[in-house]
């Protein structure tokens, strides 16, 4: 069976590195030089975690939303 979970992603502005994370499955977090090396890495760690016969997933990816703040 096919698990499909979404994955946080930023850029390190010091480290120059991809970092992400699985919102609501703690320790599912990695980085990576690129984009491809974090997403494997990510697969790694969720295949990793999903081992545990204890996980509990806390959260379900809804959606994304844009806040704008007007600045003066």
């Amino acid at each position: 069976m096919m698990k499909t979970f979404t994955a946080v992603i930023e850029k390190d502005a010091d480290t120059k590195l991809y970092v992400g994370f699985i919102p609501g499955i703690r320790g599912a977090h990695s980085q990576g030089e690129t984009l491809d090396e974090l997403q494997e890495n990510l697969r790694e760690v969720v295949e990793m975690l999903l081992e545990d016969p204890h996980l509990v997933i806390a959260t379900e990816f809804v959606g994304i939303q844009q806040i704008v703040i007007e600045s003066a």
